[in-house]
């Protein structure tokens, strides 16, 4: 044994190269131990510390006692896919200690409790034994915690050895208790003892180092659904409707955390919104259009199988044309599939959502930033175009841990649309509920309540004419499903445009969408390496603007990279560009995993022939 501090022994391995801020690493444990404080103390540290880093939690269905696998990806050049490989092994779980051991690269580090029989299958890596139980019985701590802060022993041992700042732990602790110092101070208590004995006791032999630097210096750290709530709240959101399903649950949390501190009438101090936990699926989406009706900027949030149940309240406000914002946070489907794991396999479903001829519009975020955006921008363009919106996150991008740049207050005042005041109902002639006055196919409308004779209108889920009266007349149903052709024409012009980016000389079409964006700008990376140059276009909205259509015309193979087994948006392309669908390859991962850079580069090359 040494008592060289860990980072400072790099003579210990003469015949290996340093690895600096570099490296993924799987926290392996129980679910329901207590382990999310440890892992967010660890990823908070060294994205602190000024390095690139993203997290992703790949936990069961259950409530306890399950395998579940955190990875902290650290990369100095600022890569925050999914990484393949591990390099360093966090083994707290001696169920899955000889399966996790077989994923660790040659060389990689193992950390495990000294209680585990370390197995001797892999003697190409690095062990460092972990004094677990002596720890806690020298720290302490109150008996009803001792099985919760165990894990800290690896944080400590971990920071030690990797040379993770100690005062960023606290740090890090200090944010997740929210400034509350007695259970940081016992939470430290364990991570110090631990790091101590590490120094005292383990000798630095491999290759793998986290050193300070400057590149998240401005940035935040948070995860999807709390973006997209926060952008809600800024967009003015008033009622939200929900039931409890993973992975959408923690958007409306969030919700719930946020609007008591932000929206509340500053004289008298009463919430200027509504928030229900309904019964069922069903009842949140008919509330949520209930109040959109009503002229409540209003939503739901809710996965597949929701969506499933919510699909004819869906076409009800499609074609009674009521503004609702509904975010599908996907997971594995079909069924009840994979709860706790990431697809992007409701695309096709939730296009068409509905029975009959109906369009959906639909929002796709592909950062944290966008999560934020498209939050308060889906309420502008619900009321704008007085239709449903749909936005499409999902689990990876949804529930785990992302940097991004501050969010920006929405520059834009808000779009309520063309809703006709009594004013100005005076100056109009005849209100027609469902008239095209303007060519865009979108009609005014006006909200419950307003005073003056000229507002009055039913809304219709059944045929109407322009008048929203009742009728059965084929011209007059013709009529309103042309007008709302027309609208979702207008939308395109609309809605958020995508994101093209080209190299010179590049004759490859790269298209993606949503969360897959960080392992396909990786994947460039990669393929450039190679020498094939790529260029890339990124989805961000349906209906597709004219800039689609034209990225795939210029190039004579366009590779569509997504997360389903059936390559459902090259369907919805080839719908849209039938003359090139032939130019369009799928290329699609649905292993509930979140993609990687590798498989995409290695999918690419092998087509290519590379």
């Amino acid at each position: 044994m040494t008592n060289k501090q860990g980072p400072q022994a790099a003579e210990a391995i003469p015949h290996r190269e340093r690895i600096v801020n570099d490296l993924s690493m799987v926290v392996a444990t129980v679910n329901g131990s207590g382990s999310q404080t440890s892992n967010t103390a660890l990823i908070r540290a060294i994205f602190r510390m000024g390095i690139p880093v993203s997290g992703k939690n790949l936990f069961p269905s259950n409530i306890q006692g399950m395998p579940t696998w955190f990875t902290i990806r650290a990369s100095s050049e600022g890569f925050t896919a999914r990484r393949e490989t591990i390099e360093v092994l966090v083994a707290m779980n001696i169920a899955t200690f000889e399966e996790d051991l077989a994923s660790l690269v040659e060389g990689g580090v193992c950390f495990y409790p000294d209680h585990f029989s370390a197995p001797e299958t892999r003697p190409d890596v690095i062990y460092y034994p972990m004094p677990v139980r002596s720890v806690i019985k020298q720290v302490n701590p109150p008996r009803k915690l001792r099985d919760y802060m165990v894990n800290m022993v690896y944080v400590g041992v971990v920071s030690q050895m990797l040379g993770i700042d100690l005062q960023e732990i606290r740090g890090a602790l200090e944010t997740h208790f929210r400034g509350r110092e007695k259970p940081v101070q016992l939470n430290m208590q364990v991570v110090e003892a631990s790091a101590s004995w590490a120094l005292e006791n383990l000798e630095k032999r491999d290759s793998y180092f986290i050193e300070r630097d400057n590149q998240t210096r401005g940035m935040i750290l948070i995860d999807g659904n709390t973006a997209a709530a926060l952008g809600a709240i800024y967009g003015g959101v008033t009622f939200a409707a929900w039931y409890p399903i993973t992975p959408a649950s923690s958007l409306a949390e969030a919700l719930q955390t946020y609007l008591p501190r932000l929206r509340k009438e500053p004289d008298t101090g009463k919430a200027t919104y509504a928030i229900v936990q309904s019964e069922d699926e069903l009842a949140a989406i008919g509330m949520a259009v209930g109040a959109g009706w009503a002229g409540a900027r209003a939503m739901t949030s809710t996965s597949g199988p929701g969506l499933s149940l919510m699909a004819e309240f869906s076409g009800l406000a499609y074609f009674a044309e009521v503004p609702v914002v509904v975010w599908d946070v996907q997971r594995m489907g079909p069924s009840t599939g994979l709860p706790t794991r990431t697809s992007q396999g409701d695309v096709l479903f939730v296009r068409f959502l509905g029975h009959g001829d109906t369009s959906q519009v639909m929002l796709i975020p592909g950062n944290i930033e966008e999560c934020f955006e498209f939050g308060w921008r889906a309420f502008d363009l619900a009321d704008r175009l007085q239709t449903p919106i749909f936005v499409l996150s999902d689990l990876d991008l949804g529930m785990n841990m992302w940097m991004s740049r501050p969010f920006q207050y929405p520059s834009e005042p808000i779009d309520r649309g063309k809703i006709l005041s009594a004013e100005q109902l005076e100056q109009v002639q005849e209100f027609a509920r469902y008239r095209d006055v303007d060519g865009d196919g979108i009609p005014y409308r006006t909200l419950p309540g307003t005073d003056h004779p000229k507002a009055a209108c039913f809304t219709r889920g059944s045929g109407h004419d322009d008048r929203a009266e009742y009728s059965e007349r084929p011209e007059d149903y013709e009529a309103i499903m042309q007008r709302i052709a027309r609208k979702m024409e207008t939308a395109r012009a609309l809605l958020p445009k995508a994101v093209i980016e080209r190299m010179k000389g590049a004759e490859i079409g790269l298209i993606a969408y949503g969360s897959t964006d960080s392992a396909v700008r990786e994947a460039q990376a990669r393929l450039l390496d190679a020498g094939v140059k790529t260029n890339y276009l990124r989805l961000r909205a349906i209906p597709f603007g004219p800039e689609v259509k034209n990225f795939i015309s210029q190039h004579e193979r366009v590779y569509v990279i997504e997360m389903n087994t059936d390559g459902q948006m090259r369907m919805l392309l080839q719908l849209e560009v039938p003359e090139h669908a032939t130019r369009l390859h799928s290329l699609t991962h649905n292993n509930g995993l979140p993609l990687s850079a590798r498989w995409i580069t290695e999918r690419v090359l092998e087509v290519e022939e590379v």
